[in-house]
């Protein structure tokens, strides 16, 4: 968390609070936000006068558009941004502020402190570290099913890790991917290339479909995600396995299994989404 529908969220909600607004001055209370190579004087000082023309979102990533440099924004697993007037005392965890020429602040938030920012010239923003090797939008217009067929046919990878590398497609976290498998009846730890085509087929509407409804409903609350508005988002009322351990399957009535991928808390229906020896071989 937060994943990409939230994230998207959080773009929608800066760009009405903040799109436009000009950087008078910014604090860094905790410089390990702020990746190599800029140290934090350095940052503040580059940033200094710019103006935030446009919030893009390329995966997880919030991309801020400024006059001279993009800043690339990981939320990663708690981060989230706020805006107060200026003089509002700081909350507990607020690690950075933008101080912005009408009187307000923009703040970043992040109880684990793992969230990072850095900053890339405009124009090369798509070319930087951890966004240059991401996979297209699950949106149909980018993403296609030939190149997703084909990639999928030539991993030999347990399906959920591989979808969750965000090479094939990107926003797939953890509560998505299994959304998506559970739609598709597919087993979580299917190696890749045993789907058949009519099984890609309908994974790739499964991803297209799951990311599309969490992002109009706001993205999904779990714990203590927020989007830039305070407001929480609603997906979790949609959620049919994630998060339901021992409940009955909406499909056939078998108590939903929870198992560990990858090091990671899964969620799926054993009676449909089946892991058989023919269904865990390579497809020829």
């Amino acid at each position: 968390m937060p994943e990409l529908p939230e994230v998207e969220t959080v773009r929608k909600g800066l760009t009405n609070l903040v799109e436009g607004a000009t950087i008078q001055d910014v604090d860094v209370y905790w410089d390990r936000i702020i990746t190599a190579p800029f140290s934090s004087e350095a940052f503040r000082n580059d940033l200094l006068g710019q103006t935030i023309h446009k919030i893009e979102r390329r995966g997880k990533y919030l991309i801020f558009l400024m006059d001279d440099w993009a800043m690339i924004s990981h939320l990663r697993m708690e981060g989230k941004y706020e805006v107060e007037k200026t003089g509002t005392p700081l909350k507990k965890h607020t690690h950075v502020v933008f101080h912005l020429t009408d009187g307000r602040d923009l703040r970043y938030l992040d109880v684990r402190k793992f969230g990072r920012m850095t900053l890339v010239p405009i124009g090369t923003e798509h070319e930087a570290p951890g966004i240059k090797g991401l996979g297209p939008e699950p949106i149909p217009e980018l993403f296609k099913l030939e190149p997703f067929s084909v990639a999928i046919g030539s991993k030999s990878r347990a399906i959920k890790p591989l979808l969750l590398e965000q090479k094939i497609v990107v926003g797939l976290g953890n509560i998505y991917v299994d959304e998506a498998l559970f739609e598709a009846k597919i087993h979580p730890l299917r190696p890749a290339n045993s789907l058949t085509s009519i099984e890609i087929k309908n994974l790739h509407h499964s991803i297209i479909g799951v990311l599309g409804r969490a992002v109009e409903a706001g993205g999904t609350t779990i714990r203590t995600y927020q989007n830039a508005l305070g407001e929480a988002g609603s997906f979790q009322v949609d959620l049919l396995v994630y998060g339901k351990t021992g409940e009955p399957c909406v499909n056939c009535g078998q108590p939903i299994q929870k198992i560990k991928v990858a090091q990671r808390g899964t969620h799926f229906c054993s009676h449909c989404q089946t892991l058989t020896e023919r269904n865990s071989r390579p497809q020829h």
